[in-house]
């Protein structure tokens, strides 16, 4: 049985990196166990994490759950200034989605479950 999660992302610079997912996150890591490699538990047993090294061209994306599509979405044009595409539905999916990119090109999003 599966208990756990880790999901890394490389970053070309650990600074900005650093900075770009405390931003992203609204948060400092929860641990770092050495140089360049940051983690956030994202939720129990579920762990982002950024460490230095060539970034996999357009992975992801990485998408993670928020309450308030719209506004989590305004917070990190401005906070991050970058421009995320249209929140996206599509009939019949209970969800609203948007993706965007981290620096180094890392595909990222956010996700918002819809009511029925």
């Amino acid at each position: 049985m599966i208990n756990g999660l880790t999901i890394q992302l490389k970053v070309s610079t650990f600074a900005k990196g650093l900075s770009w997912y405390t931003t992203l996150l609204k948060r400092e890591p929860d641990f770092i166990p050495h140089e360049h490699f940051a983690e956030w538990e994202m939720v129990k047993g579920a762990w982002l994490q950024i460490a230095l090294g060539e970034p996999a061209e357009k992975g992801g994306p990485l998408r993670l759950g928020v309450e308030d599509i719209y506004l989590e979405r305004e917070r990190l044009m401005r906070e991050l200034d970058i421009v995320i595409e249209e929140v996206q539905t599509r009939e019949g999916v209970p969800a609203a989605w948007c993706t965007f990119e981290d620096p180094d090109g890392n595909r990222v999003g956010l996700y918002q479950e819809l009511g029925n």
